[in-house]
């Protein structure tokens, strides 16, 4: 059966929506691609150009052999890249009946986005960012259909981590939210639902966190590799705060810095390290160094 004959409302065989797109072929948006592929959606995967589009299905191919090799599912690559569309044509979004904007974090972009989605698709289809601070209700101002926008905040690696965080917006619609807690718990993941505010749960609480791990290295307390090593066997954690910081990159994280320093204040003030390192082109492990060298930039 091909894509264009399915009936809108159907559900694949694990509870996802049968037709997703994906805007944004980076990181993030490839392993979103890849985690609605396995649970055996049909998915269109957009990017602003012909270069960008190659590049984001390799990163999707990559994540494709990496699960069958780990004996993750039990389809073949033709058969899960059957599923898989990607281009530049928002046309593609037409018949989708989930879309998750995966654009990076700058609102200007964000709105602009959504907006040419949301001009394809159907009216009943649902709308998501994966914003990670950007407030839900200030997106949702400027689209029609705010009952059918929420967030859906995946984290990175999309593949190995269990949560999304489901940010409801005040327009957002329970039916919506209910909808959105069994796709994420079919893709084999938990969801936690949060209210919007600035950086939601997880990042406003993830960044404090890496600022001051920051600070501490900017002020010689203890090595990068130390005050790593303190938050993995202290308290558990499978990352350091620095470590994550490059693995999300740093460009990233200096920019919820100051979306959470303008809407919260002095505490989220970003340190003149993390901008410093980002000035010079050193992102994290996506550029080949950031508070760590990488073997290989991605």
């Amino acid at each position: 059966m091909s894509v264009s004959e399915l009936e809108l409302g159907d559900r694949g065989e694990s509870g996802v929506p049968a037709r997703v797109g994906v805007l944004g072929g980076g990181r993030m948006g490839a392993g979103i691609a890849h985690a609605f592929l396995l649970a055996g959606a049909h998915v269109a995967l957009i990017e602003r150009g012909d270069t960008e589009a190659t590049a984001a299905r390799e990163r999707v191919l990559r994540a494709v052999d990496a699960s069958i090799a780990r004996g993750a599912t039990g389809e073949t690559r033709a058969e899960l890249t059957s599923r898989l569309a990607v281009g530049v044509d928002f046309g593609l979004f037409a018949d989708r009946e989930l879309v998750v904007e995966a654009v990076p974090e700058v609102r200007a972009q964000k709105v602009e986005a959504l907006q040419k989605v949301e001009a394809q698709l159907p009216a009943e289809a649902a709308l998501a960012s994966n914003t990670s601070s950007i407030s839900i209700d200030d997106l949702a101002d400027e689209l029609q259909r705010p009952a059918r926008f929420l967030g859906l905040h995946f984290f990175n690696p999309v593949p190995a981590s269990n949560l999304v965080e489901l940010v409801t917006g005040s327009a957002t619609s329970p039916e919506l939210v209910a909808d959105a807690q069994g796709w994420v718990s079919a893709l084999g993941k938990t969801p936690i639902t949060v209210s919007d505010a600035p950086g939601f749960a997880s990042s406003r609480l993830g960044v404090a966190l890496g600022l001051e791990a920051i600070r501490m290295l900017e002020e010689g307390v203890a090595s990068a590799s130390d005050i790593d090593a303190a938050m993995m066997l202290g308290y558990k954690h499978p990352v350091g705060p620095l470590k994550l910081t490059d693995l999300v990159g740093l460009d990233v994280r200096l920019g919820i810095a100051e979306y959470l320093h303008k809407q919260l204040g002095a505490r989220f003030e970003p340190p003149a390290l993390l901008r410093r390192l980002v000035a010079e082109g050193k992102l994290g492990r996506k550029s080949g160094q950031g508070f760590y060298r990488w073997n290989e930039a991605l």
